[in-house]
């Protein structure tokens, strides 16, 4: 199997495309599972979904995402991206591997089953939520899929290692922006301006001491602006401020509290410099959150050594998400090792770990 895994890899590698504009994938995608005894969908944007049916009652299915990320490959690899500014940085091309080859093993072993299977080659992970259009097809419905799981690539593991967790896994990621406009007047007469540099700096300062102190400490979240822009030269009062950022949490309570109270904190900014002050979250996707039941039947069905419970959850986002808010769900990382991070121009791994994943695949098909 790791022959097939490493030609599938390296094929998909060379050919890295973006959000849900993903032919070359797709074809690949098709031309592999053609043959094998399941039923193709392609509910559009790209996507591909291969459903065994072996006549019972309820359905499995398994995730893999499709897309590359606007890169520059810079691995020195001989089967590096053909794409220029594209490439396989997230490490879904081991992702669409995996899920090929237990395509291949599902098809050999199909007297094996206890449920059917639906696999999911899912586009736009990077981008728009592609995992969201998948749901709204209403397949999981018809086909009466019961639970999912998916896989992610991780440096932070030492190499073979699968971790995961119950509960909180990743976090809801939502972007913040932040507009503040005042007047301008030169430094000389800073009295006749409204000064939308200091404002911004107290909003700063204030909305950063209400995400640390206002919510219990167990609550992990992130609230930090990484972009600020103001004014136009040094001895002119600003009259414009943009402030950019990332929130990132894992209970809607948390999201909730933070979003309201960065809002009350901009208007009364706004009452007390007379500035005008937009404060602006994105609905971003929501928290990956492993089913409590599913993983505790997984530790049940994996034994205390098929994988490490993580302590922490990880504090960036990924789409399967939405899967999770309408499935029972459990998302899993293998370890990759190596020292490069996920979306690094140098990005690799050893492409063994790959069979690691397809062998908890397997094992996931008894549960």
């Amino acid at each position: 199997m790791l022959k097939q895994l490493i030609a599938h890899r390296r094929a998909l590698h060379r050919i890295p495309e973006l959000d849900d504009q993903l032919p070359k994938t797709q074809a690949y995608l098709l031309s592999q599972l053609e043959g094998l005894r399941c039923r193709i969908i392609t509910p559009g944007r790209s996507a591909v979904l291969a459903y065994f049916d072996v006549g019972k009652p309820d359905t499995a299915a398994f995730r893999s995402d499709m897309d590359a990320l606007p890169i520059e490959e810079q691995t020195g690899l001989s089967f590096c991206s053909k794409h220029p500014g594209r490439m396989h940085a997230c490490g879904h091309d081991g992702h669409m591997a995996m899920l090929l080859c237990l395509a291949q093993w599902i098809n050999g072993h199909l007297d094996q089953l206890s449920r059917n299977v639906l696999l999911v080659f899912q586009p736009a992970e990077e981008t728009t939520g592609g995992a969201r259009d998948i749901c709204q097809t209403g397949i999981f419905e018809q086909l009466n899929v019961r639970h999912i799981f998916g896989i992610h690539l991780w440096p932070d593991l030492p190499a073979g290692t699968i971790g995961t967790r119950s509960g909180p896994m990743m976090a809801r990621s939502s972007e913040m922006t932040v507009e503040i406009t005042g007047k301008s007047a030169h430094i000389a007469k800073w009295q006749e301006g409204v000064d939308a540099l200091a404002a911004g700096v107290e909003f700063v300062r204030q909305t950063y001491a209400m995400a640390d102190s206002e919510l219990p400490p167990e609550w992990f979240r992130v609230f930090k602006f990484g972009h600020m822009q103001s004014g136009t030269v040094r001895n002119a009062v600003s009259a414009h401020t943009l402030l950019e950022g990332t929130l990132r949490t894992f209970q809607d309570e948390a999201f909730d509290h933070i979003t309201r109270r960065a809002a009350e904190i901009g208007q009364a900014l706004q009452e007390k410099t007379g500035c005008q002050i937009s404060v602006r979250f994105s609905e971003g996707y929501p928290p990956v959150y492993n089913d409590p039941a599913l993983y505790d039947r997984a530790v049940r069905l994996l034994g205390p050594d098929g994988f490490v419970p993580l302590q922490k959850p990880a504090l960036i986002a990924e789409d399967f998400s939405f899967y999770q808010q309408v499935l029972p769900g459990l998302f899993f990382f293998l370890g990759v090792g190596g020292d490069y991070p996920l979306h690094s121009a140098r990005f690799q791994f050893d492409e063994t770990v790959l069979e690691r994943g397809v062998a908890l695949y397997q094992a996931l098909l008894q549960l």
